[in-house]
């Protein structure tokens, strides 16, 4: 069975508590599309997509490309601190990536039913950033230092983190990590093991579970859909997107990131 039709298969036959929040059906009746603030790449602002697509919103991009366009911005006053990823939704300009992240996973019913869930939520998505730090960091590794980080990585992806998520599958033995519906939680796992996949295919040997997760929150329609070609989810870096980051956020000209450990500079 081709993975189109098993996601129709899975959706169709799927357990009632597979079902999308109610929340989901309000994203279509907004009035004007969130507009996110941002290089062409991915860097923080990709979770935020990620999130927007898993609730069914459409959302519209400024993409700056050169230092000049990402100072005008600055000078417009819109930025709190003076730097991106920044959302404009509900009338507000919203900076901080963790928080714009659990506006929209607030407003469209993707954190969770109680301030239990919440936490829940929290601690896996905060466990989930670490790892998707060093991932996204990874293309900017020193040359010298790349294949001793690749390794570190994966060891730190397969020893510490996939466990974590392996485990929590088994002991609440539902369909998601959280309760009974999608969360902000199962669309981070997602975006990182997809991420860790482009690292090595094979990270999820022994992870039968998560093998499982990763088809299962894949067919989700929107989901679905973004995962397509054409959508608005973005690349790895690869060189020249390195080389127009460091333009228009004027780095120095070493990389960002030293042993896995010193971050030279955020964007």
């Amino acid at each position: 069975m081709n993975f189109v039709l098993l996601c129709m298969f899975l959706f169709l036959f799927a357990h009632e508590s597979q079902s999308l929040p109610l929340d989901f059906q309000e994203s279509f009746s907004m009035s004007g599309k969130p507009m996110l603030h941002y290089f062409n790449g991915r860097g923080r602002m990709e979770s935020i997509r990620w999130l927007l697509a898993a609730a069914g919103v459409e959302f519209e991009e400024k993409l700056f490309e050169t230092h000049e366009e990402f100072e005008k911005l600055i000078q417009g006053g819109a930025l709190m601190y003076e730097q991106v990823p920044m959302v404009e939704i509900d009338g507000m300009n919203l900076v901080e990536t963790r928080a714009i992240l659990r506006y929209i996973a607030a407003k469209y019913g993707l954190y969770g039913r109680n301030l239990k869930e919440q936490a829940w939520i929290d601690m896996y998505v905060e466990g989930l950033r670490d790892l998707s730090d060093m991932i996204m960091y990874f293309p900017l590794s020193l040359p010298e230092e790349k294949e001793m980080n690749l390794e570190y990585i994966l060891q730190r992806a397969t020893m510490r983190f996939f466990p974590v998520y392996e485990k929590a599958l088994r002991d609440h033995g539902q369909d998601f990590l959280v309760g009974s519906q999608l969360s902000w939680a199962d669309i981070q796992l997602l975006e990182v093991i997809l991420m860790a996949e482009e690292c090595k295919p094979s990270v999820l040997l022994g992870f039968p579970l998560l093998q499982e997760f990763k088809v299962r929150i894949s067919c989700i329609p929107t989901i679905n859909k973004f995962l397509q070609p054409g959508s608005q989810r973005k690349p790895p870096l690869d060189e020249e997107s390195i080389r127009k980051v460091k333009n228009i956020f004027k780095f120095e000209r070493g990389m960002f990131l030293k042993n896995m450990s010193t971050i030279v500079a955020e964007y």
